[in-house]
């Protein structure tokens, strides 16, 4: 089950709900579940109320709860460490004291995006760039955060370093023009998130996975690229898999979508190619194919998009051809808790209606 926000657990805090939610789809059959992006212990890590967080007493307990249902049911379940970055504010009012974490103080040059030309305003003027203190700060979060993980029993690490989210700003040029060990060329650009999966290597030890999600797209230009060669995603990958990455978790908008020209192998596949490590596909698994709205709530692109083949079945032929690992599904999960059994025993999936699925928990 791959990462979707649900912001259903006000004050930070996930309820009985929240463990009943992921409770359900372990009893489904879903053999990994990674939640829904989580605040790290920091103040400017996550801008919603309503996002989960992994500090504080309290929220700790409510996770608590969520992995004991989700190992009673013979499940594993790994947190996604979440730090918005760039993107604070996108998902509700902010304090104007708290100053968001960017490298070099900008939001990203706009393009496709599904973001309102209000929030872009609001985010167009540049921030004072983030200080050492300000990195090391960020990483004792993703540490602590870590940390109260691996105490609560869950199975591994997810961190989430794309989306043009805090990490994925530090290895996109277009918000990263530092001239220090932080910024430059490829190698300073991904020094930042090296460091953090560095650092929560050391904390967590070598026994619990560390899976990492990357994408060359950003919320603010869904035609940004952090990579415009395989050499160039090598170079950025590698870091992160000798800092202690062992799964790539490549996130694209279709997971069958060739990354480069004159190969047909996508994101993940890719990944395992340049790194030797596992990789995790995600993107529009069991959707429909065909031509489809766009999903840019907001944006002022009203052109149709042709979807190409994401089935299920095509999904496990690339597995078994080796071309990744692992399949993460989204939506259908939002739809069907059962959804790894039905799949099982040959019984077509309740299709996701975005109405009724997205914005409660089902």
């Amino acid at each position: 089950m791959s990462p979707m926000t649900r912001q259903q657990s006000p004050n930070g805090i996930p309820g009985p709900d929240v463990a009943e939610y992921y409770r359900k789809r372990a009893a489904g059959g879903t053999g990994l579940i990674v939640t829904e992006g989580v605040a790290i212990d920091h103040p400017s890590a996550v801008d919603s109320p309503d996002v989960p967080r992994l500090h504080g007493d309290e929220a700790l307990a409510g996770w608590q709860s969520v992995v004991d249902g989700v190992h009673a049911e013979g499940g594993l379940i790994i947190p996604q460490l979440w730090h918005v970055g760039p993107l604070w504010g996108a998902m509700a009012r902010v304090d104007p004291a708290i100053t968001p974490m960017r490298p070099s103080g900008r939001w990203g040059t706009p393009g496709r995006t599904g973001y309102s030309e209000k929030y872009i305003d609001f985010c167009r003027p540049e921030t004072r760039p983030m200080t050492d203190e300000d990195i090391a700060e960020v990483i004792a979060g993703y540490v602590t955060s870590a940390r109260n993980a691996v105490d609560l029993g869950f199975d591994g690490i997810a961190i989430h370093g794309g989306h043009g989210y805090l990490l994925d700003a530090f290895m996109w040029a277009d918000t990263n023009s530092r001239d220090d060990r932080w910024g430059g060329d490829l190698e300073r650009r991904a020094a930042f998130p090296a460091a953090v999966v560095s650092a929560v290597r050391a904390e967590i030890g070598d026994d619990l996975p560390i899976f990492y999600r990357f994408s060359q797209h950003k919320q603010q230009d869904y035609t940004a690229r952090i990579a415009d060669t395989p050499e160039e995603l090598g170079v950025l990958l590698g870091a992160l898999a000798d800092a202690g990455v062992d799964v790539f978790d490549a996130s694209i908008r279709y997971f069958t979508t060739p990354a480069f020209e004159g190969s047909n192998l996508g994101l993940a596949g890719w990944a395992k190619k340049l790194t030797g490590k596992a990789a995790m596909a995600v993107g529009s698994a069991g959707m429909p194919a065909g031509t489809l709205p766009t999903p840019l709530a907001g944006s002022k692109q009203s052109e149709p998009v042709t979807a190409p083949d994401h089935s299920l079945d095509g999904a496990a032929d690339r597995i078994a051809d080796g071309e990744f690992d692992l399949i993460a599904v989204g939506r259908l999960h939002l739809a069907n808790p059962d959804l790894a059994s039905r799949i099982r025993d040959g019984v077509d999936p309740i299709a996701f209606d975005r109405k009724r699925h997205e914005f409660t928990l089902h």
